[in-house]
């Protein structure tokens, strides 16, 4: 007779198994089974990159690559002129308006880069209302505002970019706005906030001036007076000064 007390070294012997871990996540897939997961009703699929702008990437990698430059005026003739075989003149059209309306590019006429040629040559500066309008168009797109919002006031830090683009343009503030102008009452309010804006600014580098001239002192000794960084008070200075001077 058996005695059944006993272990089965058989099978009684071996431990019990673990229990097993289940993965964070669900259960695991295999490499073939990850698939995207299905579109969103309404959502817009993925816009393919043109086969011309794939093109233009391979012919001219420093102009339509990873960084994008504005392009000189005429680059699109001049396209059709050195590649007659490569585009269709209707094509290229279309392929050209993507690019020049994308926001890489916009992105690179706002910060105020040169115009370039297809060798890749810095041949002209970007017109001071083409920066204004590239800076406008991002704030949009960006930051989509309704009505009421429009109402609610201004974006400083647009206000700040235009003021910045007015001076980097070198023009006359009363000549950028006459330039920039348009029948978007927005647009327009913007522009004035950014010439008060400079006018403030203007104000106080005049009477830093005429404090610094009053005091005596060099620029050193009356920057640490006045708690002023140095290059700060330099810099204001300057700008005070070249304001003074009529335009020649």
């Amino acid at each position: 007779m058996t005695d059944t007390t006993q272990p089965n070294t058989a099978t009684d012997a071996r431990p019990p198994a673990a229990p097993r871990r289940r993965r964070r996540g669900g259960a695991k897939t295999s490499p073939d089974a990850r698939v995207a997961p299905p579109p969103q009703p309404g959502a817009r699929p993925p816009r393919k990159p043109s086969p011309v702008l794939e093109r233009l990437f391979a012919l001219y990698p420093r102009l339509f690559g990873a960084r994008f430059v504005p392009l000189k005026l005429g680059v699109y003739e001049d396209l059709l002129a050195r590649h007659p075989e490569d585009f269709s003149p209707e094509e290229l059209k279309l392929a050209m308006g993507q690019h020049a309306r994308s926001t890489r590019y916009l992105e690179s006429v706002a910060a105020g880069h040169p115009r370039h040629d297809l060798d890749g040559n810095a041949v002209a500066p970007v017109a001071p209302e083409h920066v204004h309008h590239a800076i406008l168009e991002l704030h949009r797109r960006r930051h989509p505002r309704t009505p009421a919002d429009a109402q609610a006031g201004l974006n400083a830090r647009l206000v700040a970019r235009v003021a910045r683009a007015i001076e980097a343009s070198g023009l006359p503030h009363h000549d950028y706005a006459a330039r920039v102008r348009s029948r978007d009452a927005s647009a327009n309010a913007v522009v004035d906030e950014a010439l008060i804006t400079l006018a403030a600014q203007a104000a106080k580098r005049e009477a830093l001036l005429r404090a610094f001239e009053a005091s005596g002192r060099g620029e050193p000794e009356f920057a640490e007076m006045y708690g002023i960084p140095l290059d700060e008070v330099r810099r204001s200075l300057q700008q005070a000064r070249a304001a003074r001077t009529p335009a020649t």
